[in-house]
């Protein structure tokens, strides 16, 4: 007697990542990009001598404090949609929001205080362009987080999110940790690679 026997082969898993949650990381992933080729411009371009040597502005340094705590806020409000503590949910996401708030308004102020001391955007030296080009273009995703908690904080204001529907709200917690390590990274950059 003959037995044929016949491999099976075991299906494939599914993906582990919700789908939008993997387009997030790709965008992310795309946006480091973008930072990693100025930040290596940068470095390139210092080493070509003509480097004007300036005052980082001290509002860096307080809206990086301003953005870690921001952090820690929006961290408490995804534990707290876990335990369906809504109304902390909605507070914690109102302070993040503000705290991204001040966080552009003192970059704004930042860029002032540089005008003030006559670093200008096209002042004629690449090391006053990179400065502006570094801390605007994260100005302007920091902008797409503030509107992504503002649509998550309107979307628990409608009960959407809670402990049983939480997708929208990690992804705006795991892309407001990202934007927050991505200014502290620059910023550190600068400190040691502005001289």
């Amino acid at each position: 007697m003959r037995v044929d026997m016949k491999l099976v082969e075991s299906p494939d898993r599914p993906l582990a990542m919700h789908p939008k949650k993997f387009a997030l990381w790709l965008f992310m992933i795309s946006i480091v990009m973008i930072f990693a080729s100025l930040t290596s411009a940068y470095l390139v371009k210092r080493g070509d001598g003509n480097w004007r040597v300036f005052d980082l502005p001290q509002m860096f340094y307080y809206t990086s404090a301003v953005i870690l705590v921001s952090s820690i806020t929006m961290q408490m409000a995804v534990r707290a949609a876990r335990r369906d503590q809504l109304k902390t949910v909605i507070s914690l996401l109102w302070f993040t929001l503000i705290m991204g708030l001040l966080f552009l308004g003192g970059q704004f102020m930042a860029w002032g205080d540089m005008i003030s001391n006559n670093v200008y955007f096209t002042g004629g030296n690449p090391s006053e362009s990179f400065i502006y080009v570094l801390s605007g273009l994260h100005w302007v995703h920091l902008i797409s987080g503030i509107i992504f908690i503002g649509i998550i904080l309107y979307n628990t204001h409608k009960f959407r999110i809670h402990s049983k529907a939480m997708v929208r709200l990690e992804m705006a917690n795991t892309y407001w940790h990202f934007l927050g390590a991505l200014w502290i990274y620059l910023f550190v950059f600068l400190i040691f690679n502005h001289q």
